[in-house]
């Protein structure tokens, strides 16, 4: 029953067009129909698929085959074909548009509230072994991963940046980077523009941030750092507590991507590829989420 709310909740045309005619070959084995595909790349997400296993449970459940539609006498896509489309929306960049076109959908039935935006960012360990000290970049299991800069917790691989509409809990955009990059880096980038105030930890403290804000004319929710040659007054710290309520929704955000999703290391082994694997967990996400507040 999910499956069919969520199938009748999103106008699936519109991304049949967004796709436009991947995988339309004259020529070969008859293809399946983009719009099938994305959707199978949907259950994947919503429950920890692999291709063989999502290949194995199409052809298995009755309601996995109506909610990608395709008829019991139908074939399903096998592994490879799922791995090809995949590369199919990297190679045209379709990634970051699909969770687009649901937010604008969901932003059409009113479920985007835009009081406020919460950015955070959290590591996710690499799919490929840990390189050996020393080990140069062209010679390790996957070349765009990188350790963080944080030598007390060590981690290989990359840092999952996202913004969260603050009330809706809707993910509205997500940027993966190596693990090194600061969490600064992207923050700009992950102000819509259309908020009242955005809502951050002590980690995105910057005046130049502030400023940025302010020129947008929107509300600055950053909290203050506090160090030793400008420590916090009362005053200060009962405004980082404040926004720390307010901003407490995001850790819960990277907690359903890391328990319900199994997100606590990437699925593959390119910065683009992974890039796809948080849009498509964003898209699954919001879908699940916005069952929940039409319901």
């Amino acid at each position: 029953r999910q499956l069919e709310r969520i199938a009748a909740l999103v106008d699936w045309a519109a991304f049949e067009r967004l796709l436009g005619a991947v995988y339309a070959a004259p020529v070969g084995r008859p293809s399946y129909g983009p719009l099938v595909l994305l959707r199978c790349l949907l259950l994947q997400q919503w429950y920890r698929l692999s291709d063989p296993g999502l290949e194995e449970a199409l052809s298995d459940r009755l309601s996995f085959r109506r909610f990608v539609g395709l008829a019991l006498a139908d074939p399903v896509p096998d592994h490879s074909t799922l791995s090809r489309f995949r590369s199919e929306l990297v190679r045209r960049g379709l990634s970051e548009r699909l969770l687009a076109e649901l937010n604008r959908q969901l932003d059409t039935k009113g479920l985007m509230v835009k009081t406020g935006t919460l950015i955070d960012a959290s590591l996710v360990a690499a799919d490929g072994r840990r390189p050996r000290q020393g080990e140069p970049a062209e010679e390790r299991s996957d070349r765009d991963a990188t350790w963080n800069a944080m030598p007390e917790t060590p981690l290989f691989g990359y840092k999952a940046h996202v913004a969260v509409d603050q009330g809706s809990g809707l993910v509205r955009q997500a940027i993966l980077t190596p693990a090194n990059v600061s969490d600064k880096t992207p923050f700009l980038a992950l102000v819509q523009g259309d908020e009242q105030a955005v809502y951050a930890d002590k980690g995105y403290d910057g005046w130049w941030y502030r400023q940025e804000l302010a020129l947008r004319g929107i509300g600055d929710g950053i909290m203050a750092g506090d160090y030793w040659r400008r420590p916090l007054d009362a005053a200060g710290r009962a405004r980082n507590r404040a926004i720390g309520r307010i901003r407490a929704p995001v850790e819960r955000t990277f907690a359903v991507l890391k328990r319900w999703y199994d997100y606590r290391r990437v699925r593959y082994r390119s910065l683009v590829r992974n890039t796809l694997q948080l849009q498509l967990l964003a898209l699954a996400l919001n879908l699940r989420r916005a069952l929940t507040l039409t319901a």
